[in-house]
């Protein structure tokens, strides 16, 4: 009776005492929260107008590269490119199979030597025929049969001349050279592959013309595209090399209908060591100060950014108060500060201290 009666008393007690210790703990762990947060060095992100210029990503291209492709059929008996390699113009890169082609050559010469000597045939007979006329041995149409004879041979001799040039003509198609000093960006086939017509071999491009591309906005250009403020950004490149003066700036006169930009090429100077066609590239252009591209800009101190592997990131503060690691999208860099493309947004507040936000408790990515 006593167990029956003190049975739900002591559930009750258990639920109570669980209920307390879990209150107690939650308060423990929000007093953290709130001793830990208000330490933090924190910024309010604003947006500034800035009427200097406007970034648009872009590509690093080769403005001349060259697709080289088989112009006759074989095997692949030598291949001397690869990826990465520097030719000279003129450097042999590749060797089809030419055993067919030089015996054509052979044939061809041989024929000529045959029609030669045909021809020194003609040629005397028409010379004896003349001969023969002037004493009135033969007849006149005697003369000209010799006379077309001689004619159809020589006729005949300058064919086979023609056909073994384009014999010997032929077999060159079999030696693959560079038409110009270049880098080797790609070799698509290997050694003991079948050559065709058309199918490509080699790829080459120019190291000393590259341009950076970018599709600007229509509304975003202005006369004054062609300013020394002008510059090229590539991130991928480190020190002083990093913002560009171009040389040349080139807007193309066609606007593309579905997205209402235009195409800049802007013409990088020779001699940049580390650039190659395909880097990430961004082109800063003067814009107006009425542009929706320049309408505010975002700024952050460098030193309150995160990289993580391929991953930059901020320690945005949420509603509570919290550090929460969002990724971010970095524009141009000036000093200590950097621009943010994407990922921030005006009014947010965001921890200047990355190492003392990651220490807060419930900080995670968002």
């Amino acid at each position: 009776m006593n167990l029956e009666k003190n049975g739900p008393t002591m559930l009750i007690k258990r639920m109570l005492f669980t209920a307390l210790l879990l209150g107690t703990a939650l308060a423990v762990h929000a007093h953290a929260a709130t001793a830990v947060a208000p330490e933090l060095a924190t910024l309010q992100v604003k947006a500034a107008v800035s009427n200097d210029s406007s970034g648009f990503d872009g590509v690093v291209e080769a403005v001349r590269q060259t697709v080289i492709s088989a112009q006759v059929s074989g095997a692949v008996v030598l291949l001397d490119a690869r990826v990465g390699d520097r030719v000279k113009a003129g450097q042999v890169l590749l060797r089809i199979d030419s055993r067919a082609a030089d015996q054509n050559v052979a044939a061809g010469d041989a024929q000529v030597q045959a029609s030669r000597a045909l021809l020194d045939v003609a040629a005397k007979d028409f010379e004896r025929q003349k001969q023969l006329l002037q004493k009135a041995y033969i007849s006149q149409a005697a003369l000209e049969r010799a006379e077309s004879q001689f004619k159809a041979t020589q006729a005949q001799v300058t064919a086979q001349l023609a056909q073994a040039g384009a014999a010997r003509t032929q077999t060159g198609f079999n030696i693959v050279r560079a038409p110009y000093a270049g880098v080797v960006s790609e070799v698509p086939t290997t050694l003991g592959d079948m050559a065709m017509p058309g199918r490509p071999l080699l790829t080459i491009y120019d190291p000393t013309a590259l341009r950076v591309t970018a599709s600007v906005p229509q509304t975003a250009l202005t006369s004054s595209t062609q300013s020394p403020s002008a510059k090229a950004e590539i991130p991928g490149i480190s020190g002083a090399e990093r913002l560009i003066t171009p040389t040349q700036i080139q807007v193309l006169p066609t606007v593309d209908a579905s997205t209402h930009t235009v195409q800049v090429r802007a013409d990088l100077p020779s001699g940049l060591s580390g650039v190659t066609p395909g880097m990430f590239a961004r082109l800063w252009l003067p814009t107006s100060a009425a542009s929706t591209a320049n309408a505010g800009r975002l700024s952050v101190p460098t030193s309150a950014v995160v990289r993580r592997a391929e991953m930059t990131g901020l320690y945005v503060l949420d509603a509570n108060g919290r550090p929460l690691l969002r990724q971010v999208r970095l524009g141009r860099v000036s000093s200590d500060s950097v621009e943010i493309l994407a990922g921030l947004m005006p009014g947010e507040r965001i921890a200047l201290d990355p190492q003392a936000a990651a220490r807060v408790p419930n900080s995670a990515a968002k």
